[in-house]
């Protein structure tokens, strides 16, 4: 269906690829690979023709739709998200806009001259409407918006009073309902509560066409995709099968490599010194001329690309009571919706709370009463001895200076560390190169909050509190972190949507639901086993 053939590509003086092919078939679904700035949503770019290469050609099949969802979602306004939503549900809702037409025109006065014409049109285009399914469009159009945690109100409501990331999930609700032959996916996993996430899951499942889409969530991705294209150094590689088995393909095709590269590496060693060794003999000569003619007709073996895998050692976290923190009779409430009514719940040292619940449940909202910057209506919160609390949150991000620069700011926050341990630290969160010199104020929200993540993690607390920490991440910075935490000594509570992140770093789960509160000994995945479920409001 689509074929990408020999591209090369540059922007802003960087070469994205060089000579790179590869394709898309039908029933395909892959995710796309490769570190930030790779040039990921440049090819989708330039196959959506929004983009050219300099050199080769993108080809898509005849009569192909493609539908593309980025993180640029443009202007929302003036009408309700699921009228939004079915504007953008490609050829029916251009049918729908002429039938709407039509009907105007049925009733106009001024146009009673032009009426057979016009019921005869009206005709032909409503049989065509109900060919494409029309009169279905609006209840499938509210499933769609349903299924990404959409509550009824919110989809009559005017789409312009949403937040950024609930249009985020409209202008994907645009491209499910179209359902085209294609659909090119930049990040759907951003912004998606974990319930979303997996109706989204289960939707592409059964989606019939071909998807080709990036995502930083390994868990959603190993569960869609039979196939991987990896962009690596301007060229594009394929790998038959889901993300997991590409990371073991990948390392088992380095190993074999550096083998190649060291027995040819032996093997030139002793030819070499076999022509140094008898270069100056006549009695040799013949022998020598061979040798050096088979050195210089043999194909070199490359070693593998070192992929730059950070990784920091961050320092032991001071020990805290055994008594973290502790709530008793919390009772919270904004305004006439109650949160919490009679709360008890406690946090001892070293256990890992994972908060489960629906949108709304009141996830953050114990996050911000343990941190303090909520206060109870009624009962008490308290931090227990020698407790040292780090909150990261997206609101973190206030704390940045934005006319320092990255590197600025971390050496004012750590003055007495040493320049190579903050450059390695900006590293492992993303801040290679030339990155550490970026003011502040124009770094990205995601970098933003990777930032103000360093620095939490460079002088660690013993009690870690986590709103959505992988929320920005790509999928090596994630990697580095869940190492990370998995040798942290301290305590921790937090919340995500991350699947992977719950399952290798939680050992207690709290579960908010309508029914109450509920505790769970063991992880994540000792929750899925004893409920059945992967999150609260799927439960049945």
């Amino acid at each position: 269906m689509i074929r990408i053939e020999n591209i090369s590509k540059s922007n802003s003086h960087r070469i994205l690829y060089i000579e790179a092919s590869a394709a898309l078939n039908r029933g395909e679904k892959i995710g796309l690979v490769g570190p930030n700035g790779a040039g990921k949503t440049t090819l989708f770019r330039m196959i959506t023709g929004q983009d050219a290469p300099d050199e080769g050609q993108v080809g898509v099949e005849k009569h192909v739709t493609i539908g593309y969802f980025n993180q640029d979602v443009g202007e929302m306004s003036g009408v309700s998200a699921v009228t939004e939503v079915m504007n953008g549900a490609g050829p029916v809702s251009t049918v729908a806009a002429e039938l709407r037409g039509l009907e105007a025109a049925m009733v106009d006065p001024d146009r009673m001259d032009e009426m057979d014409q016009i019921i005869e049109r009206y005709g032909e285009v409503q049989a065509r409407y109900e060919e494409l399914d029309g009169y279905g469009l609006e209840s499938r159009a509210r499933e769609v918006l349903a299924g990404l945690s959409f509550s009824e109100e919110m989809m009559d409501g005017d789409v312009g009073k949403l937040s950024g990331g609930w249009k985020m999930r409209v202008a994907l609700a645009r491209i499910l309902l179209m359902r085209p032959d294609v659909m090119l996916l930049d990040e759907p996993s951003n912004h998606l509560d974990l319930e979303s996430l997996i109706w989204l899951e289960q939707f592409l499942k059964t989606y019939d066409g071909a998807l080709l889409m990036t995502s930083h969530d390994r868990e959603f991705m190993n569960r869609i995709v039979n196939k991987i294209i990896e962009i690596d150094a301007g060229s594009l590689n394929t790998y038959a099968g889901d993300y997991g088995f590409y990371e073991q393909q990948r390392a088992q095709n380095e190993k074999q490599q550096q083998a190649q590269f060291e027995r040819q590496q032996a093997m030139l060693a002793k030819e070499i010194k076999f022509i140094e060794r008898f270069k100056a003999r006549a009695s040799h000569a013949a022998q020598v001329q061979s040798r050096v003619k088979k050195l210089d007709k043999i194909e070199r073996v490359e070693p593998p690309r070192r992929r730059q895998s950070v990784t920091f050692e961050f320092q032991p976290a001071p020990r805290s009571g055994e008594d973290v923190a502790s709530l008793k009779g919390v009772h919270k409430a904004y305004g006439s919706r109650t949160i919490y009514e009679g709360l008890d719940f406690s946090i001892r040292r070293k256990e890992r709370w994972c908060i489960m619940g629906v949108n709304g449940a009141g996830k953050s909202t114990l996050l911000k009463l343990i941190a303090g910057s909520a206060e109870p209506d009624q009962g008490t919160v308290a931090i227990g001895a020698s407790v040292k609390m780090g909150y990261f949150a997206q609101h973190a991000m206030d704390l940045l200076d934005g006319d320092q620069t990255v590197f600025e700011w971390l050496e004012s926050e750590f003055p007495r560390a040493g320049q190579g341990a903050l450059r390695t630290l900006a590293g492992c969160f993303g801040f290679s190169g030339d990155d550490v010199e970026k003011k502040c104020r124009v770094l990205s929200g995601g970098e933003k909050a990777r930032l103000v993540m360093a620095a939490m993690l460079f002088d660690p607390p013993n009690f870690l509190v986590l709103d959505e920490p992988t929320n920005h991440l790509d999928l090596d910075t994630k990697e580095m972190l869940i190492k990370a935490l998995s040798e942290y000594e301290g305590t921790m509570l937090f919340v995500s949507h991350d699947r992977h992140f719950l399952s290798e770093l939680s050992n207690r789960v709290l579960e908010i639901s309508s029914d109450g509160v509920h505790r769970y000994d063991g992880g994540y995945r000792e929750y899925v086993e004893r409920t059945g479920y992967e999150a609260p409001g799927l439960a049945a």
